[in-house]
Protein backbone atom coordinates (compact mmCIF):
# COMPACT_ATOMS: atom_id res chain seq x y z
CA UNK A 1 0.00 0.00 0.00
CA UNK A 2 0.69 3.62 0.26
CA UNK A 3 4.43 5.21 1.62
CA UNK A 4 4.33 8.32 2.74
CA UNK A 5 7.01 9.87 1.65
CA UNK A 6 7.64 12.78 4.13
CA UNK A 7 8.28 15.94 1.71
CA UNK A 8 5.21 15.33 0.10
CA UNK A 9 2.91 15.97 3.64
CA UNK A 10 5.20 18.96 4.76
CA UNK A 11 2.65 22.04 5.46
CA UNK A 12 4.53 24.99 4.80
CA UNK A 13 5.74 26.59 8.52
CA UNK A 14 3.93 28.38 10.76
CA UNK A 15 0.38 28.28 8.79
CA UNK A 16 -1.52 26.08 11.45
CA UNK A 17 -1.93 23.53 9.29
CA UNK A 18 -2.05 19.93 9.78
CA UNK A 19 -3.18 16.33 7.48
CA UNK A 20 -4.54 13.90 10.11
CA UNK A 21 -5.40 10.12 8.66
CA UNK A 22 -8.68 9.48 9.19
CA UNK A 23 -8.95 5.30 10.19
CA UNK A 24 -11.64 3.48 11.95
CA UNK A 25 -11.67 1.12 14.57
CA UNK A 26 -15.26 -1.02 15.29
CA UNK A 27 -16.37 1.97 12.62
CA UNK A 28 -15.61 5.07 15.23
CA UNK A 29 -13.57 7.37 13.89
CA UNK A 30 -10.06 7.86 14.63
CA UNK A 31 -7.15 10.25 13.57
CA UNK A 32 -3.23 10.78 13.75
CA UNK A 33 -0.87 13.48 12.41
CA UNK A 34 0.48 12.39 9.11
CA UNK A 35 3.81 13.31 9.83
CA UNK A 36 3.89 10.18 11.81
CA UNK A 37 2.92 7.84 9.35
CA UNK A 38 5.50 6.35 7.68
CA UNK A 39 3.39 3.88 5.37
CA UNK A 40 -0.03 2.06 5.77
CA UNK A 41 0.18 -1.65 4.73
CA UNK A 42 -2.27 -4.92 4.74
CA UNK A 43 -1.98 -6.85 7.73
CA UNK A 44 -0.47 -10.13 6.77
CA UNK A 45 -0.47 -12.52 9.86
CA UNK A 46 2.62 -14.70 8.75
CA UNK A 47 4.63 -11.33 9.30
CA UNK A 48 3.72 -11.07 13.07
CA UNK A 49 5.40 -12.82 15.96
CA UNK A 50 3.82 -13.50 19.23
CA UNK A 51 5.98 -11.87 22.40
CA UNK A 52 5.24 -13.89 25.64
CA UNK A 53 4.72 -11.97 28.50
CA UNK A 54 3.73 -8.78 26.91
CA UNK A 55 0.48 -6.26 27.16
CA UNK A 56 -2.82 -8.02 26.24
CA UNK A 57 -2.92 -5.37 23.48
CA UNK A 58 0.89 -6.06 22.28
CA UNK A 59 0.63 -8.64 19.49
CA UNK A 60 4.30 -8.99 19.33
CA UNK A 61 6.37 -7.91 16.40
CA UNK A 62 5.39 -7.63 12.81
CA UNK A 63 8.43 -7.69 10.12
CA UNK A 64 8.44 -4.76 7.57
CA UNK A 65 10.99 -4.39 4.75
CA UNK A 66 12.59 -7.07 6.89
CA UNK A 67 12.81 -5.42 10.19
CA UNK A 68 11.17 -5.70 12.94
CA UNK A 69 9.05 -3.61 14.83
CA UNK A 70 6.34 -3.93 17.76
CA UNK A 71 2.70 -4.52 16.93
CA UNK A 72 0.06 -2.83 19.09
CA UNK A 73 -3.71 -3.49 18.40
CA UNK A 74 -5.12 -0.11 19.00
CA UNK A 75 -8.68 -1.24 19.17
CA UNK A 76 -7.75 -3.65 22.44
CA UNK A 77 -5.21 -0.87 23.91
CA UNK A 78 -8.22 1.53 23.50
CA UNK A 79 -10.34 -1.17 25.07
CA UNK A 80 -12.65 -1.30 22.31
CA UNK A 81 -12.55 -5.37 22.12
CA UNK A 82 -10.71 -8.19 24.01
CA UNK A 83 -7.28 -8.40 22.14
CA UNK A 84 -7.43 -11.32 19.49
CA UNK A 85 -4.94 -11.93 16.90
CA UNK A 86 -6.54 -11.35 13.59
CA UNK A 87 -6.69 -13.82 10.80
CA UNK A 88 -5.61 -14.66 7.64
CA UNK A 89 -9.28 -13.84 6.29
CA UNK A 90 -9.35 -10.35 8.45
CA UNK A 91 -9.04 -7.23 5.92
CA UNK A 92 -7.20 -5.50 8.78
CA UNK A 93 -4.39 -2.37 8.02
CA UNK A 94 -1.06 -1.51 9.83
CA UNK A 95 -0.16 1.92 10.12
CA UNK A 96 3.80 2.18 10.66
CA UNK A 97 4.54 5.47 12.51
CA UNK A 98 7.78 6.89 13.44
CA UNK A 99 8.32 9.53 16.31
CA UNK A 100 10.44 9.59 19.64
CA UNK A 101 12.97 8.20 17.23
CA UNK A 102 11.37 4.77 17.41
CA UNK A 103 8.89 3.12 14.56
CA UNK A 104 5.66 1.54 15.74
CA UNK A 105 2.87 -0.59 13.80
CA UNK A 106 -0.54 0.26 14.74
CA UNK A 107 -3.17 -2.32 13.72
CA UNK A 108 -6.68 -0.55 13.03
CA UNK A 109 -9.93 -1.92 10.91
CA UNK A 110 -9.26 0.49 8.61
CA UNK A 111 -8.42 3.82 6.90
CA UNK A 112 -10.28 6.48 5.06
CA UNK A 113 -8.75 9.60 3.99
CA UNK A 114 -6.32 12.35 4.57
CA UNK A 115 -7.73 15.84 5.81
CA UNK A 116 -6.44 18.78 5.48
CA UNK A 117 -7.00 21.06 8.55
CA UNK A 118 -6.74 23.99 11.03
CA UNK A 119 -5.41 23.64 14.76
CA UNK A 120 -8.17 26.22 15.22
CA UNK A 121 -10.33 23.76 14.40
CA UNK A 122 -8.88 20.94 16.77
CA UNK A 123 -11.15 20.80 20.26
CA UNK A 124 -8.92 20.05 23.33
CA UNK A 125 -9.98 17.58 25.72
CA UNK A 126 -12.01 18.80 28.56
CA UNK A 127 -10.14 19.17 31.87
CA UNK A 128 -12.40 16.73 33.92
CA UNK A 129 -11.87 14.41 30.79
CA UNK A 130 -7.87 15.39 31.07
CA UNK A 131 -7.64 14.97 35.15
CA UNK A 132 -7.71 11.00 33.73
CA UNK A 133 -4.95 10.72 31.65
CA UNK A 134 -6.86 10.01 28.17
CA UNK A 135 -5.37 8.25 25.34
CA UNK A 136 -6.64 11.30 22.92
CA UNK A 137 -5.56 14.83 22.86
CA UNK A 138 -7.99 16.37 21.02
CA UNK A 139 -11.37 16.21 18.64
CA UNK A 140 -12.34 17.82 15.36
CA UNK A 141 -15.73 17.75 13.60
CA UNK A 142 -14.53 16.62 9.71
CA UNK A 143 -17.77 16.46 7.12
CA UNK A 144 -20.51 14.85 9.74
CA UNK A 145 -18.11 12.97 12.09
CA UNK A 146 -16.40 13.59 15.16
CA UNK A 147 -12.84 12.52 14.85
CA UNK A 148 -10.84 11.86 18.24
CA UNK A 149 -7.29 12.70 17.87
CA UNK A 150 -5.24 9.59 19.49
CA UNK A 151 -2.32 10.32 21.27
CA UNK A 152 0.23 7.63 20.42
CA UNK A 153 3.17 9.01 22.48
CA UNK A 154 0.79 8.26 25.53
CA UNK A 155 0.64 4.92 24.31
CA UNK A 156 3.48 4.12 23.36
CA UNK A 157 4.70 4.89 26.81
CA UNK A 158 1.76 2.43 28.21
CA UNK A 159 3.52 -0.66 26.74
CA UNK A 160 6.74 0.47 26.03
CA UNK A 161 9.10 0.59 29.82
CA UNK A 162 11.79 2.18 27.88
CA UNK A 163 9.72 5.62 27.36
CA UNK A 164 7.40 5.20 30.52
CA UNK A 165 10.69 5.36 32.37
CA UNK A 166 11.87 8.24 30.44
CA UNK A 167 10.22 10.87 32.80
CA UNK A 168 11.92 9.60 35.70
CA UNK A 169 15.53 10.68 34.63
CA UNK A 170 17.20 11.62 37.84
CA UNK A 171 19.10 15.00 37.80
CA UNK A 172 21.99 15.85 39.47
CA UNK A 173 21.33 17.01 43.11
CA UNK A 174 22.46 20.68 43.71
CA UNK A 175 24.20 21.17 46.71
CA UNK A 176 25.70 25.15 45.74
CA UNK A 177 22.05 26.59 47.29
CA UNK A 178 23.31 29.82 44.99
CA UNK A 179 22.74 27.39 41.81
CA UNK A 180 19.70 26.47 43.37
CA UNK A 181 18.56 29.62 43.77
CA UNK A 182 19.63 30.71 40.58
CA UNK A 183 17.35 27.60 38.87
CA UNK A 184 14.76 29.00 41.41
CA UNK A 185 13.87 32.23 39.94
CA UNK A 186 13.92 31.41 36.26
CA UNK A 187 10.36 31.89 34.90
CA UNK A 188 9.96 29.08 32.32
CA UNK A 189 6.37 28.57 30.23
CA UNK A 190 5.54 25.38 28.91
CA UNK A 191 3.10 24.33 26.03
CA UNK A 192 2.04 20.99 25.65
CA UNK A 193 -0.98 19.15 25.17
CA UNK A 194 -0.89 15.44 26.13
CA UNK A 195 -1.15 15.67 30.15
CA UNK A 196 1.00 12.47 31.04
CA UNK A 197 3.73 14.44 28.92
CA UNK A 198 3.14 17.96 30.62
CA UNK A 199 3.11 16.56 33.92
CA UNK A 200 6.07 14.40 33.05
CA UNK A 201 8.27 17.88 32.21
CA UNK A 202 7.38 19.72 34.76
CA UNK A 203 8.13 16.63 37.09
CA UNK A 204 12.00 16.75 35.58
CA UNK A 205 12.31 20.77 35.40
CA UNK A 206 11.02 20.64 39.29
CA UNK A 207 13.29 18.27 40.40
CA UNK A 208 16.44 20.40 38.57
CA UNK A 209 15.03 22.96 40.80
CA UNK A 210 13.24 24.63 38.55
CA UNK A 211 10.01 25.53 40.34
CA UNK A 212 8.67 28.60 38.40
CA UNK A 213 7.08 26.99 35.63
CA UNK A 214 3.32 28.27 33.36
CA UNK A 215 1.83 25.38 32.05
CA UNK A 216 -0.42 25.43 29.28
CA UNK A 217 -2.71 22.73 27.68
CA UNK A 218 -2.69 24.48 23.77
CA UNK A 219 -0.44 26.85 22.04
CA UNK A 220 -3.74 29.27 21.89
CA UNK A 221 -3.49 29.22 25.93
CA UNK A 222 0.21 30.03 25.92
CA UNK A 223 0.17 32.65 23.62
CA UNK A 224 -2.66 34.38 25.01
CA UNK A 225 -0.82 34.50 28.30
CA UNK A 226 2.41 36.15 26.30
CA UNK A 227 0.23 39.23 24.96
CA UNK A 228 -1.11 39.47 28.64
CA UNK A 229 2.49 39.63 29.69
CA UNK A 230 3.85 41.74 26.95
CA UNK A 231 1.40 44.16 27.98
CA UNK A 232 1.85 44.03 31.47
CA UNK A 233 5.66 44.05 31.37
CA UNK A 234 5.83 47.02 28.15
CA UNK A 235 9.10 46.07 27.36
CA UNK A 236 10.52 42.87 26.39
CA UNK A 237 13.60 43.29 28.92
CA UNK A 238 11.00 43.81 31.50
CA UNK A 239 9.28 40.41 30.10
CA UNK A 240 12.49 38.42 30.32
CA UNK A 241 13.26 39.36 33.81
CA UNK A 242 10.47 36.99 35.00
CA UNK A 243 10.37 34.72 32.15
CA UNK A 244 13.11 33.63 29.60
CA UNK A 245 12.52 30.52 28.18
CA UNK A 246 9.42 28.66 26.90
CA UNK A 247 8.97 25.11 25.60
CA UNK A 248 6.34 23.58 23.48
CA UNK A 249 5.40 20.77 21.96
CA UNK A 250 4.64 21.13 17.98
CA UNK A 251 1.20 19.46 17.63
CA UNK A 252 -1.53 21.08 19.83
CA UNK A 253 -4.81 21.94 19.13
CA UNK A 254 -5.83 25.61 18.62
CA UNK A 255 -2.43 26.61 17.59
CA UNK A 256 0.47 24.03 16.91
CA UNK A 257 3.74 25.38 18.08
CA UNK A 258 5.49 26.11 15.26
CA UNK A 259 2.70 29.18 14.56
CA UNK A 260 3.11 29.95 18.34
CA UNK A 261 6.80 30.03 17.47
CA UNK A 262 6.36 32.13 14.38
CA UNK A 263 3.74 34.72 16.15
CA UNK A 264 6.10 35.30 19.01
CA UNK A 265 8.70 36.71 16.88
CA UNK A 266 6.68 38.41 14.22
CA UNK A 267 3.88 39.88 15.97
CA UNK A 268 4.71 39.90 19.82
CA UNK A 269 8.17 41.38 18.29
CA UNK A 270 9.94 39.19 21.16
CA UNK A 271 13.38 38.36 19.68
CA UNK A 272 15.27 37.00 23.10
CA UNK A 273 13.12 34.86 24.53
CA UNK A 274 14.29 31.32 24.25
CA UNK A 275 12.34 29.14 22.70
CA UNK A 276 13.05 24.81 22.82
CA UNK A 277 10.77 23.35 20.51
CA UNK A 278 10.44 19.52 22.31
CA UNK A 279 8.41 17.59 19.81
CA UNK A 280 8.09 13.76 18.85
CA UNK A 281 7.72 15.02 15.47
CA UNK A 282 11.79 16.33 15.13
CA UNK A 283 13.46 15.09 11.94
CA UNK A 284 15.69 16.70 9.77
CA UNK A 285 13.15 18.16 7.44
CA UNK A 286 11.36 19.40 11.05
CA UNK A 287 14.09 20.96 12.07
CA UNK A 288 14.49 23.27 9.01
CA UNK A 289 11.11 24.41 9.72
CA UNK A 290 11.86 25.01 13.38
CA UNK A 291 14.63 27.16 12.06
CA UNK A 292 12.51 29.29 9.78
CA UNK A 293 10.23 30.18 12.39
CA UNK A 294 12.70 31.29 14.91
CA UNK A 295 13.38 28.53 17.56
CA UNK A 296 16.86 28.36 19.43
CA UNK A 297 16.87 24.19 18.86
CA UNK A 298 14.77 21.38 19.02
CA UNK A 299 14.70 18.29 20.47
CA UNK A 300 12.84 14.89 20.69
CA UNK A 301 11.17 14.15 23.23
CA UNK A 302 12.83 11.30 24.77
CA UNK A 303 16.37 12.99 25.10
CA UNK A 304 15.10 14.27 28.99
CA UNK A 305 18.20 14.62 30.18
CA UNK A 306 19.43 17.15 27.27
CA UNK A 307 16.06 19.08 28.34
CA UNK A 308 17.47 20.08 31.49
CA UNK A 309 20.79 20.62 29.92
CA UNK A 310 19.17 22.95 27.36
CA UNK A 311 17.34 24.90 29.67
CA UNK A 312 20.99 26.11 32.15
CA UNK A 313 22.36 26.55 28.88
CA UNK A 314 20.33 29.22 28.16
CA UNK A 315 18.96 30.62 31.32
CA UNK A 316 22.15 29.63 33.74
CA UNK A 317 24.47 31.62 31.57
CA UNK A 318 25.78 29.08 29.43
CA UNK A 319 24.19 29.24 26.19
CA UNK A 320 23.86 25.05 24.71
CA UNK A 321 24.96 24.81 21.38
CA UNK A 322 23.12 21.35 21.17
CA UNK A 323 20.63 21.25 18.11
CA UNK A 324 18.92 17.48 17.60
Amino acid sequence: MKQYASQEILLESGTNEMEILEFYLGGQSFGINVQKLREIICYDPAKRTAMPESLPSVLGVYMVRGTSIPLVDLTSHLRQRTAVAPDADARCIVLVCQFNQKVTGFLVDGVNQIHRVNWQNVEPMASLIERFRPRFTGTIHVEDREVLIVDLEHIVAEVDPEMNMSFDHETDTVSDSLELLKRENVGLMLAEDSVIIRIGIQKVLTNAGYTNIKAFADGEECYQELVRLKEQSGTEAEFLHHTRLLITDIEMPRMDGLTLCRRIREELGFKNLKIIMFSSLVTDQMAHKCSSVGADTWISKPQIPTLVELVDGYCLGEKSSVKQ
